[in-house]
């Protein structure tokens, strides 16, 4: 009997998440067959909570223009990183709709800190001692619906890891009075470079003057999934939050107020071990992640002994009733620039 050209599995040492594994099928058309399968994909995907690790698609490497053709697979619209909030070191050099994430020039995109603590602890995952949990680009409406994360070049296996969350899992599990609390209430999103974190309104630090298609934007705390019907819980870390009017609109706000305290307690919610997955790369691998019901976090990795070269696209087209109808925020009004201003960001 021939092999399957691709299985399914479920993901190692998670509640959610699937293994897409195309290690069997040549190299030369696993993109095809990935692309051809579509609809299966995206039916496992959401099935399996909207995290799906996907291997033997290391062509993409020497045809990155590939990855988003792939990328279409989950929705209409694969992002151009030159049309969106993001400083030019981190656009491809040929392909506009891939973003670059390496601590390599011209990107020089560092890792986040590392925790303290004892190594023998093991790996930190849970808010407060993991700090970096986001969804992407939440500070645009509506955001982007899922992210492609491509592993060309990764540290050592135990480096550089990169966490993500269960927010639909974590939003069940909550208490029915806090369900109750949340439920019409929205967090404001912020880029972390205009002046509005925790640490930038301690240090007073004066907010940037912002375009119109600049500002922070509110995305509601509870957000139902448009395939899945699913309410998942919506934040992001302190720094893509605005500390400033928020983070959460109608509660105190400032780092110490009511805002900042649920969406403390919310994060250590999300994050702890129940609801988090800690994927380990190897070149090659391409992990696929809903915004809409996830959020995710990189770690720490020795950038003096190790390259990292991951290439990421975004897809949207599918954001939910919430934003129906509704024009993209970060669209310059005429005579602007998209990033005018935030140069140095």
């Amino acid at each position: 009997m021939p092999s399957p050209i691709f299985t399914f599995h479920p993901l190692e040492h998670a509640s959610f998440g699937i293994l897409a594994d195309f290690t069997a099928q040549s190299p030369a058309t696993a993109i095809d067959t990935f692309i051809a399968a579509g609809e299966e994909i995206r039916t496992r995907f959401n099935a399996a909570g909207g995290l799906m690790l996907v291997r033997g698609l290391h062509a993409l490497e020497q045809m990155p223009e590939e990855f988003v053709r792939l990328s279409r697979v989950f929705g209409p619209e694969v992002e151009n990183y030159h049309e969106t909030l993001t400083s030019p070191r981190f656009f491809h050099e040929t392909v506009p709709e891939i973003l670059v994430l390496s601590n390599l020039p011209p990107c020089n995109h560092p890792p986040p800190p590392k925790p303290t603590g004892s190594e023998s602890e093991g790996l930190p995952v849970q808010f407060p001692q993991q700090k970096n949990w986001h969804t992407d680009q939440s500070y645009r409406r509506p955001p982007p619906d899922i992210t492609l994360l491509y592993g060309v070049t990764t540290p050592r296996r135990d480096q550089g890891q990169t966490l993500y969350a269960d927010c639909t899992a974590a939003y069940a599990a909550l208490n029915p009075a806090l369900k109750e609390k949340i439920q019409h209430l929205s967090g404001i999103h912020a880029p972390s470079w205009i002046g509005r974190t925790p640490d930038d309104v301690r240090a007073g630090v004066q907010p940037k003057d912002l375009l119109p298609h600049q500002q922070p934007q509110r995305q509601p705390l509870i957000r139902f999934h448009p395939d899945t019907g699913k309410p998942a819980v919506y934040i992001c870390e302190e720094k893509q939050m605005d500390f400033v009017e928020g983070p959460i609109a109608g509660l105190e706000p400032g780092p110490e107020g009511e805002g900042a305290e649920l969406l403390r307690s919310l994060l250590r919610h999300v994050t702890g071990p129940d609801f988090t997955y800690v994927h380990e790369w190897a070149p090659g691998d391409l992990v696929i992640g809903d915004n809409r019901s996830l959020l995710h976090a990189a770690t720490w990795y020795d950038a003096d002994c190790y390259p990292r070269l991951m290439w990421r696209t975004t897809v949207m087209g599918n954001p939910g009733t919430e934003y129906a109808g509704e024009a993209k925020s970060w669209i310059p009004p005429e005579g602007y620039r998209l990033m005018e201003g935030m140069e140095d960001a």
